[in-house]
């Protein structure tokens, strides 16, 4: 039987006349004659169609939009309300907008930018509707700041990878006009203190947040690692707060109401606040507390004995990473770790340890010391201090177990 290998080109439906191998447009299949002449259609794997020798075909022209490699298998892990970061698979501190966390209330909402606005009324002298060219009018500004997600803390099996433990947090360039400038324009009264962020999706997703902050370093976003945001992070506009807790960068923003008090809404009532000690609830913890967490070694890696550098990511909601320590040897000692320039304020930052491995079983973890003299805590000090895991601000030092035969494995702690 012999087989001959066609292209067809998904958009058009028409055979390609060369041989378009990694093109996300093109697929291939192979034509099988059989001993009677007739033809049989056969699906070809990726790696069936590489060329033994790539510098003696024509690859694939310019497109208009730009594909990861075939070869590169990174995806976020979805569920019906979420999809987690990859952290394990990245290089640098740039979140690859596609691969960008999600979390969502209420789906994804389709919204035209030619007719969305932006409403900011309440204690102001001067209420007033912004549509997006309007926005985009105001001096803009850039800003590199992680997101993340509360409750970003999941454990209880071994086969966990970084992904899967704290996959909820992802960092990118935001572009935007700050709030202050937006304040000014409206005129916010002196007896303002806070204002309600209200989102344009289903779910109608409100938070309260204090005018101090809005003041400070908030931004309307329209802009994301230098493209408009994706819809899945807010588009066309989204309340970004750097270092507050990701539900409070409302996205799909429509309106703003300034007031006296906070609103007391759904989302930082019944949700978003946490049981602690003494049958207290402790309400508006926005800040995101100091963590970090080795991306390599760990699940699914198997590693080597030898030299091994210890890799991984640290942040802080209150500032900037000032030091992150190593352990090899399940926290008996601890060891300073390089910090990857730059290292920028309320910013994911990489950290390098280079360590000799001699092959005996062992537990690798790190922990960071942010700038307000913050050290990330471990497990045991967090139910101390809270009496329970609530399932919200759990930021833990994390641990690998590293077998002997270089197998990788969480180390699961309490169970929530």
């Amino acid at each position: 039987m012999t087989k001959k290998i066609i292209h067809i080109n998904k958009l058009t439906g028409k055979l390609s006349r060369r041989a378009m191998l990694g093109g996300s447009a093109t697929v291939a299949m192979a034509i099988a004659q059989t001993a009677h002449g007739k033809a049989v259609q056969e699906g070809l794997s990726f790696t069936e169609l590489i060329p033994d020798d790539p510098t003696k075909q024509v690859g694939t022209l310019a497109g208009e939009v730009g594909t990861r490699s075939g070869f590169e298998k990174v995806i976020k892990k979805p569920s019906d309300i979420s999809s987690r970061s990859p952290l394990q698979d990245f290089y640098g501190i740039i979140t690859p907008s596609d691969l960008h966390f999600e979390r969502h209330h209420a789906g994804i909402p389709v919204i035209d930018p030619n007719k969305h606005e932006l409403v900011i009324h309440g204690l102001v002298d001067k209420p007033m509707v912004f549509t997006v060219a309007d926005l985009k009018r105001f001096p803009s500004v850039s800003r590199i700041a992680f997101l993340e997600c509360s409750g970003n803390f999941r454990t209880g099996k071994e086969a966990m990878s970084p992904q899967d433990i704290c996959g909820l947090t992802s960092q990118s360039e935001w572009t935007g006009v700050k709030l202050s400038t937006l304040f000014r324009e409206v005129g916010v009264k002196p007896n303002a203190s806070w204002f309600l962020a209200e989102g344009g999706d289903a779910a109608i997703m409100t938070r309260s947040i204090p005018v101090k902050k809005g003041w400070d370093d908030a931004i309307i976003a329209y802009g994301q690692n230098g493209e408009a945001l994706r819809p899945e992070q807010g588009y066309p506009v989204r309340l970004f707060l750097p270092g507050w807790e990701g539900n409070t960068s409302i996205k799909w923003l429509r309106r703003l109401e300034l007031g006296d008090a906070p609103w007391q809404t759904r989302e930082e009532t019944s949700k978003y606040s946490e049981g602690i000690k003494g049958g207290k609830i402790r309400q508006f913890s926005f800040d995101i507390d100091a963590r970090s967490i080795i991306t390599f070694p760990a699940f699914p890696a198997q590693v080597e004995k030898g030299w091994i550098e210890i890799r991984g990511l640290a942040w802080s909601g209150r500032g900037k990473v000032v030091k992150v320590e190593v352990s090899t040897d399940a926290g008996k000692s601890w060891h300073i770790a390089e910090l990857q320039e730059p290292v920028l304020d309320k910013a994911h930052v990489r950290f390098r340890y280079l360590w000799h491995w001699n092959g005996a079983e062992t537990e690798i973890m790190s922990r960071v010391t942010d700038e307000t003299g913050y050290i990330q805590p471990t497990f045991k000090q967090l139910i101390e201090a809270r009496g329970a895991d609530s399932g919200y601000h759990f930021n833990p030092i994390t641990a690998w177990q590293l077998k002997a035969d270089g197998r990788v494995l969480n180390k699961p702690e309490n169970v929530r």
